[in-house]
């Protein structure tokens, strides 16, 4: 008999208390009507862990969560967090003392939506614990300084060892796929740290032979986007350049309402966390997009069950992905963000009246 999937809920801040409990409606049903067992494990992080706990990351979720399968990480509200010691932003302690160095972030477009292009459909896969990031890519204090009230210096951090593993992440990734893999960098300026980067995915590339490799400068990267979006498959990129171009990919699709994410490292954990903050402008609303949230735990329970080998998981995910495309392509469960008359609920219980259907 299978043992459950241990699966923590983290919340977060503002619309997180709407998205994370239908991500997790959404895999419940998922799960029933598969067999899939998991066991969910809510944890205390945020605004309101800090109201409860004096701490936005209290003593013991980061230890509970690195003895899990898993956890779903609402988006975390920073930056309107007050002035005080237990206010803290979790995200680069999770990503960095978790060792999550990548940060998968697919794109694609779905009829009706208003994406720029049609048959969008490509992954960017982001180093996520060195660069240009002054709060992860250091040990100990930070990479960005001020040595004068004149004269501020950001330190970017590339290694071999980031690269390299990077790079056969997303390289696993392609060999998946359509056997494509670009490496975006900009080497003809950061000559050493870029081109380390590419020597390492270059070298790690001769692994995969089956998998053909090219190489784009970011700033061109930026242009091919918006007009070509169609002709990549797998993108790897350093941490920086990576998360603005997923940013710029999802305007594509119909926003950050549709950017989802999972990040992932050497270990058997698995983090998912939607690309997009907070919102919480509109919190308390009942109308922000689920979508990521939800398509980011589907992006968890799939890479679970490859790596437990639990065919339940697999199974389940595959349900998932089919009642989520069901869901957006009537606009009645769609939210308005995307071309819809509907609000959280509506796009939630109609992916889980299409499991349930199936």
């Amino acid at each position: 008999m299978q043992n459950p999937l241990v699966i923590g809920i983290l919340n977060g801040d503002d619309i997180g208390h709407e998205i994370v409990p239908a991500a997790v409606e959404v895999t419940r049903a998922a799960a029933a009507k598969t067999g899939l067992l998991i066991d969910w494990r809510p944890m205390p992080i945020g605004r309101t862990a800090l109201e409860a706990q004096g701490s936005t990351f209290p003593d013991g979720t980061l230890e509970a969560v690195s003895g899990m399968d898993g956890f779903i990480l609402g988006p975390i509200g920073h930056q309107a967090y007050p002035k005080v010691p237990g206010a803290i932003n979790p995200h680069p302690i999770l990503r960095k003392r978790l060792n999550l160095f990548a940060n998968i972030r697919p794109t694609r477009s779905y009829p009706g939506l208003g994406a720029i292009h049609d048959d969008i459909d490509l992954v960017i896969v982001r180093e996520n614990n060195e660069g240009f990031q002054p709060d992860r890519n250091v040990v100990a204090g930070s990479g960005e300084f001020r040595p004068t009230d004149d004269v501020t210096i950001s330190v970017r951090v590339i290694t071999r060892l980031g690269s390299a593993r990077v790079a056969r992440v997303a390289l696993e990734i392609a060999r998946q796929r359509r056997k494509r893999l670009t490496l975006v960098h900009k080497d003809t300026v950061f000559k050493l740290g870029c081109g380390m980067f590419v020597e390492e995915c270059r070298r790690v590339a001769r692994e995969f032979p089956d998998v053909a490799v090219d190489e784009v400068i970011v700033d061109t990267m930026a242009m091919r986007l918006v007009r070509d979006p169609q002709t990549f498959d797998v993108v790897v990129t350093t941490n920086m350049f990576g998360d603005i171009l997923t940013d710029e990919a999802a305007g594509l699709v119909g926003g950050l309402g549709m950017a989802p994410g999972l990040c992932i490292g050497d270990g058997s954990l698995a983090m998912a966390q939607a690309t997009h903050g907070s919102a919480p402008d509109i919190a308390g609303k009942g109308i922000a997009n689920p979508y990521a949230m939800i398509e980011s735990t589907r992006m968890m329970i799939e890479w679970l069950g490859h790596n437990r080998g639990v065919e339940q998981a697999v199974k389940a995910a595959a349900l998932m992905e089919g009642a989520i495309t069901a869901a957006l392509a009537d606009p009645a469960t769609r939210t308005r963000d995307i071309k819809g008359s509907g609000n959280t609920r509506d796009m939630t219980r109609g992916i889980v009246a299409a499991i349930e259907a199936a």
